[in-house]
């Protein structure tokens, strides 16, 4: 089983701990009105979350996977628009430049980062390229020691707020996916424009954005990789982020069971607490178990991803799962908790909400099928879980 560390245990304690005192307080309001958290995502850079596998060198907490993992849950358990920013800086931006950018590119800008003194975006989606992320619209036209970027990004998560964005463009469209280069942009560098923020169902005090540029001067030192590294770079750092999205959704359905038995055991109905209602306590017994299971597939593939093993198909299990069981457990949260559930006092109508974007975003559920089928018919049927010493995490 995992054994968790008394280092784990502290972060898992102190994501808790600040979720329940410092993002509940306010996150209905939040949510309502659209606000933009920014008093929340300055606490969460202050407690090391926005650069939490960052290593010290680079201003970062040093951490593994499943300690991200651990606070990610806690923290999606209440405000998921928070969790979203977090897991972007940390899965998608960080980590991006850290495991494939030069060591200027490193310096330069994971300090800044982990610190939340800025926050990154990942700029891959555009009007017309979603989940064919090959159709590059985008072009970044080479002109020596320079590229001039030109092209629209949607949906992009820290939009109006972030300071830094990795853009993946296309250099050389007769080389298909093989002639797109991944930029790294400051987002005040002239030609860089943001539109308005999108007016969303759910995740809602979250920014999100279209991103505009025109003619952007971008370093040839600010490519990350080799010419026609960007499609690989973007789609070995979404395996990553999808954990962090796995671990997004196993927190709402977390807390949607958390709330759901609460609230089982207080609200009475016929003369006893509804949880002693067979029907109701069979859908508490259908949650736990499932909470479960996509809490295993998440931390397996958190644990690959440590081990240096090959996660790509774990992760996208992962992320099936978790965000299935998120969307499923929201709405019976909701029928559970009856008249109740539909407003937003009780929380589980804007879990509900937020459970829906975890399977679209950073690779829909179709998508992961794709990845999944093709391991599998590939002759990758089974990713064994680590053993012996290997477990001990």
């Amino acid at each position: 089983m995992f054994n968790l560390t008394e280092e784990q245990l502290a972060v898992q304690q102190a994501a808790r701990d600040f979720a329940q005192n410092e993002l509940k307080p306010g996150v209905i309001e939040r949510d309502s009105k659209g606000i933009y958290p920014h008093e929340q995502v300055k606490k969460m850079a202050e407690l090391g979350f926005l650069g939490m596998m960052v290593p010290p060198e680079y201003g970062g907490g040093g951490m593994d996977t499943l300690s991200y993992v651990l606070a990610m849950e806690e923290i999606s358990k209440i405000d998921n628009s928070c969790s979203v920013i977090m897991s972007v800086n940390n899965s998608l931006v960080c980590w991006g430049i850290l495991k494939y950018g030069t060591e200027e590119q490193k310096r330069k800008y994971l300090p800044r980062l982990a610190s939340g003194e800025w926050i990154g975006s990942f700029c891959l989606s555009e009007p017309e390229a979603g989940s064919d992320a090959t159709s590059q619209r985008t072009t970044a036209v080479d002109m020596g020691d320079h590229y001039l970027l030109s092209g629209t990004k949607n949906w992009i998560t820290n939009g109006a707020t972030s300071k830094l964005h990795l853009v993946m463009a296309q250099t050389d469209a007769d080389k298909g996916h093989h002639g797109i280069n991944c930029l790294i942009v400051e987002a005040d560098w002239p030609g860089v424009s943001i539109g308005a923020k999108e007016d969303k169902l759910g995740i809602r005090s979250s920014d999100t954005t279209s991103i505009m540029y025109s003619d952007v001067k971008v370093p040839k030192e600010n490519r990350i990789g080799e010419d026609g590294f960007g499609f690989r770079f973007a789609m070995e750092t979404l395996s990553g982020g999808r954990i962090g999205i796995a671990s997004q959704a196993l927190g709402i359905a977390a807390g949607a069971y958390e709330l759901s038995v609460a609230y089982s055991k207080e609200r009475s109905a016929f003369g006893k607490p509804i949880s002693q209602h067979q029907a109701i306590a069979f859908k508490i017994a259908d949650m736990a178990t499932e909470v479960e299971a996509a809490r295993l597939l998440v931390y397996r593939a958190a644990m690959l991803k440590d081990l240096g093993q090959d996660y790509t198909q774990a992760a996208a299990m992962a992320k099936l799962y978790a965000s299935g069981v998120a969307m499923r457990h929201t709405v019976e949260a909701v029928q559970i908790h009856g008249g109740y559930g539909f407003v937003k006092e009780y929380h589980v109508e804007r879990l509900m909400r937020d459970a829906k974007i975890t399977q679209i975003y950073e690779g829909t559920s179709e998508v992961q099928r794709i990845v999944i089928s093709r391991n599998v018919l590939k002759g990758d049927l089974y990713v064994p879980m680590p053993t012996g010493q290997e477990l001990a995490v």
